[in-house]
Parts: structure tokens; sequence; C-alpha cells
């Protein structure tokens, strides 16, 4: 949302307008579908834990370690985007004292951070439920969002208000906080009544 509008801009024809609406809607169904995919694998991992045991290392190494050939059709563009990070600046890393291109440090960075994060969700897929779990990631990835948008400065807009609000009207009817608020209300009402 925070995307500069293509259509906005006056020299863009009507087709130009429909195209960029063509993939802003393909955007959006990756998403969705990506979102899908990833509730239904939480599914299936909790199938597999109940039958065969909880083995989140297991299931972690499987999960990256597959896809790893599919590196070989992208070997171009990683070997061209090896080629600037060691164009970049230097930095000098704090506890080590050494000094490298900033880029491969953001790169190292982000990787030990993202291993953080993704072996957090899979030992909690081994002690919660598949729903639970997508709640979670849900939030997290909601989180990043607000603090990208804070730390990059970007507008925030009505649909992120929006999007917002969705996230925690979700978040409040699973954990079915209206229903416990209920509860608690009624609770002082019926032990009066037993005394």
């Amino acid at each position: 949302m925070s995307a500069k509008q293509v259509t906005s801009q006056s020299s863009l024809s009507e087709n130009d307008g429909f195209q960029a609406f063509a993939w802003w809607l393909l955007g959006i169904g990756a998403l969705t579908f990506a979102l899908l995919m990833s509730a239904r694998m939480g599914i299936f991992q909790e199938t597999l834990y109940k039958q065969f045991g909880k083995h989140s290392k297991e299931a972690l190494f499987y999960n990256h370690a597959l896809p790893l050939p599919g590196f070989i059709f992208l070997a171009s563009d990683i070997y061209d985007h090896a080629v600037l990070f060691n164009k970049s600046e230097l930095y000098q890393v704090p506890v080590v004292g050494v000094e490298v291109p900033i880029m491969w440090f953001y790169l190292l960075m982000n990787v030990v951070t993202q291993y953080v994060c993704i072996r957090g969700v899979f030992i909690l897929t081994t002690e919660c439920a598949s729903l639970t779990v997508t709640l979670f990631v849900t939030l997290r990835k909601f989180v990043s969002l607000i603090f990208s948008i804070l730390y990059f400065q970007n507008p925030f807009t009505l649909w992120h208000w929006l999007g917002t609000l969705f996230v925690f009207i979700g978040t409040l009817m699973y954990t079915e906080v209206w229903t416990n608020l209920g509860a608690t209300k009624s609770q002082p009402q019926k032990e009066d009544k037993k005394n």
C-alpha cells in the first residue's frame, strides 16, 4: 500500500493502468495462496507430529534442505548480487573488529534473525495447534510491517488501519476474548446466588 500509485501518473495509458492493476491482483492472489498453503502445511505438520513424534529440528532441516537444488536456476542472479555485495562500503563488525562489506553483514544478520524466528516457529508447531501457529506467524508479520512503516517513514494509510483492524478482530475472535469477558461478568452473580 505504501508503494507509489502507478495509475495516478498522467503519462500512463488506460492499458498501462489495467496492466498495473492486473499485477496488483496477481500479487494479492499470490500472497493469499501463500497464506493458505502455509496454513495447510501447518495442518500437515500437526498430522505428521501426531503420527511420528515431535521432531522440530528434523522438520526444519528438510523444509530448508529439499529446496536447495532449486537455487541452481538462480545461480547467475546470486553471483551478480555477490559481486554487488563485495562492492558495498566496508563496515567494522563491533565485537569481532573485522571489516566486511556492509551488505554481507546485513545478509548475515538477516540469516541469523530468520533462523531464530523460524526455529521458534518449528518448535511452536510441536507444542500448539496449527491454527495457533498461523495466528502467531500472522501477528509477527503484522508487527514487522508496522516496524517497517515506522523505520522507513512510509505513510500509514486508511488501508493500513483497515488491515490493522482486521488483524486485531481476528486475533480477538480466535482467543475468544468476547466469550471470556461474558463469562467473567456472569461469575460474580453466580457466586452471590450461592451465598
